[in-house]
């Protein structure tokens, strides 16, 4: 492996991997967290132990309460944690969290690249990491690119444009994350959010390392190559086929005991292709284990495509844009179940469903239920001025209560205004959260791309499914999936976005949510038939 120049080595101190004589729990380290960021098993699974999942980012500071004037201020490019003058140096201090925690990503992008990140770890004077630049594409570690590192579409070396990292950063105590301008260079904007893990006092992490590094280089190939080209394994397939009329439906009871479907595969024929996005929607795919409905979603949106069903392609979900969709959401369940796909539209469709299922045994403290939900609304106005407070909304995205970890939304719009309408950024609330745990700069940043318009792009972790004008106008859609940085929650998970656009108008949104619960949890607000049944507006060409 090539040296890595712009590590400087660190002395960590490696305790014994028992958190304590009571406790199972072994220490956190690179390996353990790459192989839970492809793990499906454990990606399903309620932490343990338990985190907290948080983001930092460089949101307008203005913004600090609902009730105040800056709740939607919208310079995001300045907010920073504080800045640090250290042997002379002017360091923007962008993080500062203690640990034992993990960073799960780091999402950034400017208009200038020149600087100098830093990374001090467990409270070290030195920085124990350097990147030469405003940029992630020059982090120099081997086989990242393009699975764990991800250059955006509007990406220039020397220019404007970003980057987002998944590569996991755990420290045992602390970590401060720094950025220093080039000396004589203008500052320009810096925007960031970084989500982080913090686990509970006396878990026992592996602080990031030259030596870890060079120890976990293969396991970074090899989940890099893993996020690319994800093989779920093979178990016993179930089928069932049928030429849906109106109203009808094809269902697969699946098997009894303690079992997990590992993959779905859906195939639907649809003779009258200009009714194809709207037939896509008008079918249903839902399923109910162990006694209680946890996904109805409209397959169109379900695949992670949204209106039109246009092609997708990560991790988590795949669709060739003709009605073939893959789903590799794990569906545990303790007893029994049942798929269904219905067509509630008025003509008829040819529809098949795949399923491949094995067995997997229902831990009684961790095992969630797979919940996917959809809600569809529309008219929703969009402001063109943050700093008028009282004409300006929240959008509340997802709402959920009870106990869960939430993985990962769609956003599938159809944008009436004649330009970007994502100015808004994304507030999460976690439970008792007195101001939102995640505060993000932008709906493009939030789906790991940057500077609006967007254009349609694919990555392991979503991407940009639908665009259909430079301009924004019309039809768009964002897709986001989250291993290492899903959200544990306890009680309640409360999304929302700001309507902020660069003009005013109108949208119409659809959102769906993936997440994993327990028996009780569930999604509020969401949308049934009458608003899967709703005519999409037509296409726009120019």
């Amino acid at each position: 492996m090539k040296k890595l120049k712009e590590l400087v080595v660190l002395v960590v101190l490696f305790g014994t991997t028992i958190l304590s004589c009571d406790s199972p729990h072994k220490t956190v380290t690179m390996e353990s967290l790459l192989d839970e960021m492809v793990s499906m098993e454990e990606l399903s699974l309620y932490p343990d132990p338990y985190y907290t999942c948080s983001q930092v980012s460089s949101y307008d500071r203005r913004s600090v309460s609902p009730s105040d004037s800056g709740w939607f201020a919208n310079n995001d490019g300045f907010g920073i944690e504080r800045t640090d003058t250290i042997e002379g140096r002017i360091e923007k201090v962008m993080f500062d969290e203690k640990g034992p925690g993990v960073i799960t990503r780091i999402w950034i992008t400017t208009l200038n690249k020149r600087g100098t990140w830093r990374f001090y770890f467990d409270g070290a004077t030195e920085p124990g990491w350097i990147i030469p630049a405003y940029d992630l594409m020059q982090i120099n570690i081997p086989d990242v690119v393009p699975g764990l590192v991800q250059a955006h579409t509007s990406y220039e070396p020397e220019g404007k444009g970003g980057n987002t990292s998944f590569l996991p950063i755990p420290y045992s105590e602390s970590c401060k994350i720094t950025f220093e301008d080039e000396r004589g260079v203008d500052p320009t904007p810096k925007y960031y959010g970084i989500n982080y893990r913090t686990y509970p006092a006396g878990t026992k992490v592996e602080t990031f390392s030259a030596e870890v590094l060079q120890r976990v280089a293969d396991k970074i190939a090899e989940v890099n190559k893993h996020l690319q080209n994800p093989v779920a394994q093979k178990g016993t397939i179930l089928k069932e086929q049928k030429r849906l009329s109106a109203s009808d439906a094809i269902s697969i009871a699946l098997p009894q005991g303690e079992n997990a479907i590992y993959d779905v595969t859906f195939t639907i024929g649809i003779e009258d292709t200009a009714q194809f996005a709207q037939l896509m929607r008008e079918v249903i795919f839902s399923a109910e284990f162990d006694g209680k409905q946890t996904v109805w979603v409209p397959l169109s949106d379900f695949s992670g495509g949204g209106m039109g069903a246009p092609a997708v392609d990560c991790w988590y979900l795949y669709s060739d844009g003709k009605g073939k969709i893959v789903s590799r959401w794990l569906m545990p369940y303790k007893e029994n179940g049942t798929l269904k796909l219905q067509n509630i539209s008025s003509s008829d469709v040819d529809a098949k469903m795949e399923v491949n299922i094995l067995p997997l045994a229902w831990d009684k403290d961790r095992s969630l239920y797979f919940h996917a939900s959809w809600r569809q609304d529309t008219g929703i106005y969009i402001h063109n001025n943050p700093d008028e407070a009282a004409k300006c909304a929240d959008w509340n995205f997802a709402t959920i209560q009870g106990k869960g970890v939430y993985k990962g939304d769609l956003l599938s719009l159809f944008n009436h205004a004649p330009r970007w309408y994502g100015e808004g950024d994304e507030k999460i609330w976690v439970d008792n959260d007195t101001f939102p745990s995640h505060f993000g700069t932008g709906t493009e940043d939030y789906y790991n791309s940057s500077w609006a318009p967007v254009y349609p792009f694919y990555t392991p972790f979503g991407g940009a499914p639908r665009a259909d004008l430079t301009s924004s106008h019309a039809y768009n859609a964002f897709l986001r999936t989250r291993n290492l940085d899903g959200i544990p929650f306890k009680e309640k998970f409360w999304f929302d976005i700001e309507m902020l656009g660069w003009d005013s108008g109108y949208v119409d949104y659809a959102t769906t949510i993936y997440w994993y619960g327990d028996y009780n949890a569930r999604a509020q607000s969401t949308s049934g038939e009458e608003q899967a049944k709703r005519i999409l507006p037509s296409p726009v060409t120019e």
